[in-house]
């Protein structure tokens, strides 16, 4: 039997933030981390930018995207499991079983488990060259099979799609078919914003299947051919889906800590199970600025929360978690900052700026209510500025210039 003070299941943002929010209060608490890849935990946000646009092969990049090597963890005395999966969580025994058989009896444990990619359940969903990302092994497959397979489709409409696309869209040869079921964007730059965006991607070489959907791939082995819903049927040697994701709650399976949409958690990220807290992907937790109970995908909000939750788990400290969601994004030459909730269809959009000059800043609103600012190349005055906007917004006001 191994014991520990505290079990972190997953090595991703939020578990490695919670490794530094302990070891800030508590030197001497055991902890074991636990993660299921093989390669070092990374930094997801810079896969894209860091391994797509590298030459192929590249293994110092990958090594620049580590949160921390191998020797920060023996410096903290963290027992680090990499290439390794919790198959039991019994929260009344406060064990957890790992892939090898041993058995972890911890003290305090934090979920921060992430999500997986959805996969549609279309023919031909799992033939080779057809990626679902999410990991440093995805991207690093990517990045080889896209020298030699040039015609490549992507489906899907979020930041994963459309940042995959402009740099994919970058390599020789490369002829990138864009698909998905509504206007770009249109809930965070509004109809006259979605159609710019449109436009500005064509102008960059990528077609545009607006209106779309995948019904299906054909090949024996590997991806030949893409069907539409419509009837469509085209060539492609290459596809990506990123159709979004979803929390990884088998492990809280068929107990309390398992809701349909995350882990429900307080405002100090504990869940109702004392001593058990949730972070990333999984928490859902009480949005004390823009109400609501809130469960965010973002790199940031994972590292925030981690650090909260393991300054937390000490016992030492009660910190309550607060946070206005943003969510960053670089297409070509454009990079946007997205402050707020864009997850309801606005009701009024407000542009203030240039799209022709790439410099703007959309306001969405529902009803009276300030609930989102999209920014585009702005700099970092008007970003905070937004900030306090959205933070400070009464119900009733009209909108006031950043």
């Amino acid at each position: 039997m191994i014991r520990r003070d505290y079990l972190i299941v997953g090595a991703g943002a939020g578990g490695i933030s919670a490794c530094e929010g302990i070891r800030e209060h508590d030197k001497k608490g055991t902890i074991m981390l636990v993660g299921n890849e093989i390669a070092m935990p990374y930094q997801r946000p810079l896969l894209f930018g860091s391994l797509l646009r590298g030459k192929s092969g590249n293994n110092h990049t990958a090594e620049k995207i580590c949160v921390h090597d191998g020797t920060w963890f023996q410096k903290h005395h963290i027992d680090l499991r990499l290439d390794t999966f919790v198959t039991q969580f019994n929260i009344e025994r406060r064990l957890a079983v790992l892939g090898n058989g041993q058995a972890v009896e911890f003290r305090k444990a934090l979920l921060a488990t992430g999500s997986r990619a959805r996969r549609p359940q279309i023919a031909g969903a799992n033939l080779g060259n057809i990626f679902y990302l999410r990991s440093l092994r995805d991207v690093q497959a990517l990045r080889e099979i896209a020298e030699t397979e040039h015609q490549i489709v992507i489906a899907g409409g979020g930041f994963i799609a459309l940042e995959t696309a402009s740099f994919l869209a970058q390599l020789p040869k490369a002829q990138v078919t864009l698909m998905h079921r509504a206007p770009l964007w249109l809930r965070t730059l509004g109809p006259e914003g979605s159609a710019w965006l449109g436009e500005y991607l064509t102008s960059h070489g990528i077609k545009l299947m607006i209106g779309e959907t995948l019904n299906g791939f054909e090949g024996r082995t590997v991806l030949r051919n893409v069907q539409t819903k419509s009837g469509q049927r085209f060539t492609a040697g290459l596809a990506i889906v990123a159709l979004g994701a979803e929390p990884n709650l088998a492990l809280v399976q068929n107990t309390p800590l398992a809701y349909p949409h995350g882990t429900p958690v307080n405002d100090y990220l504990e869940t109702d199970e004392k001593g058990i807290y949730a972070v990333g992907d999984i928490a859902a937790y009480p949005d004390k600025i823009l109400g609501g109970v809130r469960r965010i995908e973002h790199w940031e909000a994972a590292v925030l929360q981690g650090h909260v939750a393991g300054a937390n788990m000490t016992g030492k400290k009660r910190i309550k978690f607060e946070y206005l969601p943003h969510a960053s994004s670089v297409i070509f030459d454009l990079h946007f900052d997205f402050l707020g909730d864009f997850s309801k269809p606005p009701t009024r959009i407000e542009l203030e700026g240039d799209l022709a000059k790439k410099k703007f800043i959309v306001r969405a609103y529902q009803l009276s209510t300030l609930m989102g600012v999209a920014l585009c190349n702005q700099p970092a005055e008007k970003i905070e500025a937004a900030k306090t906007q959205l933070r400070e917004w009464p119900r009733g006001k009209k909108s006031e210039a950043i």
